[in-house]
């Protein structure tokens, strides 16, 4: 019985971190599937806001430019930092909890 209840706790935390990584990747994906709406008038020749001799110039202005602030970078890096450690401390009690104890006399 304890055997079962140890597999079906394990698939239970794979399960749980799987959804978690889910969660993550979903929260990403609206940022990352962002375009461009497109111009008024429907942007090419022969549209019909659109004069045929006409040319649309679209004006692109950029929210940021020049990569990642240095506290942003910071920040990854004590997350990372921090999750490694506890990932490390989770598995230095797993490890030591499977480790047998042999009886011997003190």
């Amino acid at each position: 019985m304890n055997r079962i209840r140890c597999y079906v706790r394990r698939l239970a935390g794979l399960l749980a971190g799987q959804a978690g990584i889910l969660l993550a990747l979903s929260a990403g994906a609206p940022a990352a599937f962002a375009m461009r709406p497109p111009p008024a008038g429907g942007g090419g020749r022969g549209s019909p806001g659109v004069r045929s001799g006409a040319s649309v110039t679209a004006h692109i202005h950029t929210a940021v430019s020049g990569g990642m602030p240095g506290w942003q970078i910071a920040l990854i890096a004590i997350g990372a930092a921090l999750a490694a450690a506890i990932f490390a401390v989770l598995l230095d009690r797993a490890v030591t909890a499977r480790r047998r104890v042999s009886p011997t006399a003190v």
